[in-house]
This record gives C-alpha cells, structure tokens and sequence, in this order.
C-alpha cells in the first residue's frame, strides 16, 4: 500500500564533549590548501629520519664521533629552549580580533579547542621543512659547516621526538610513570591551566622557569 505520507526525519544525534576535541575545522576555505594542514604522524618520521641521518654522516666526516656526540647533545639542549619559549610566547600571544585573532587560531588555538584532532598534531611540512632548516643553516654560519651540522643533528632529533611525543601524549596511554606524569602535565596545560606547562618532550625547562603545573586548580603567578 502506497502513500504519500514520509516518515519523519531522524533526529540529529546531540554533539559531545568527545566529537568537540575530535574536530577537525577547516583552516582555509580552498580544501587542497586546508589539506595541507593535515598531517598524519608519521609523516615527520618519513622526512626527519632521513635527514637527521644524512646531516650526522656529513658532520662525522667533518669533526669526527666524539665531537658530533658532544655538539648533537648540545643541539638537542636547544631544541627544547626552543620548544620552550615558541611554545609559551608565539603560540599564546591571543589577540582579541582581527587578523591576529585569526592567526593565532591557525598557529595554535586550533590546538586546544580540537587538541584530539588526529591529524593537527605534528607540525605540517609546509612549515617543519623549511624551519628547521633555517635553524641548521643559521648554526652552520656561526659555527662552520661540521660543527653546524652536527648542532643541526641534535637539533632535528630533538623537533622529531617533539612530534611524536606530542601526538602519542594526545593519544596513547603511558606504560611509564614518566610517560604519565607528561601526559598529566600536558592535560593539565590544555584542561586547567594554559599559562603553565609549556614543555612537551623538555619538561625541565617549566621547572626552571617556573610554570610547572601545581595541583588542581592552581594559577600562575
């Protein structure tokens, strides 16, 4: 028996907490641009590896092992002042309007209001690529070629266990008391606190700043 009756629509399933931290808004209204902005993790392991592992054969040829061990340590060492401070001023410096309202939302406020995409986690190339290379060119021209490359080294390594220790902290559960109380300290820089807990891979450096997560409910001062 046929009608003309339709049934009625399906109520919309209410949005939760859990699809909110999960969305993945578009950036750019051209979707092959928008694209771009998504990066799955692996991909700065397919690039970094092999570069970090021609830069150490190019700088061990230069000074040798033991120099490149030192001055890769002492790459690694920036790296995480880096991280640091690009962290707790570039990326929280949140104007009110305009353009650098916009911008900030693209760079990283993007970040807490989504902070389970899982393809916004690791820095895309467009930006990684030619950043890091800056770097190790700029060590390159303070230092010379060997002894830049091999800061460079430390350097790379120190941005590759970033993006990985970023996204797993978003996305995995620790087997290690360290991987767990990283990942406290990260939550509690997106849940309760974003003017606290600004290292990701290099946690020492809150506590020598001072922006170490308190407990629960805790301010910075």
């Amino acid at each position: 028996m046929s009608t003309d009756v339709q049934d009625p629509p399906a109520t919309p399933s209410p949005v939760t907490r859990t699809d909110v931290l999960r969305a993945s808004p578009p950036m750019f209204r051209t979707p092959a641009v928008d694209r771009v902005t998504r990066v799955h993790p692996l991909v700065p392991v397919l690039i970094f590896v092999p570069a970090i592992v021609v830069v150490a054969l190019l700088a061990e040829h230069r000074v040798g092992v033991p120099a490149l061990l030192g001055l890769a340590v002492a790459g690694w060492a920036f790296w995480g002042l880096v991280e640091y401070w690009t962290h707790r001023v570039l990326f929280h410096i949140e104007p009110e309007e305009g353009f650098g309202a916009r911008l900030h939302w693209m760079v990283h406020g993007v970040h807490h209001d989504h902070p389970n995409d899982p393809l916004r986690l690791v820095m895309p190339p467009a930006v990684s690529v030619p950043g890091s290379a800056a770097f190790v060119a700029v060590f390159v021209l303070l230092v010379g070629l060997g002894s830049g490359l091999a800061i460079g080294v430390g350097f790379l390594l120190g941005y590759l266990v970033y993006d990985m220790t970023h996204h797993a902290l978003h996305h995995h559960t620790p087997r290690t008391a360290f991987g767990r109380r990283l990942r406290e300290k990260h939550m509690r820089h997106h849940f309760q606190d974003d003017t606290r807990g600004f290292g990701i891979s290099a946690p020492w450096w809150d506590l020598v700043f001072r922006t170490a997560p308190g407990r629960p409910g805790s301010r910075a001062r």
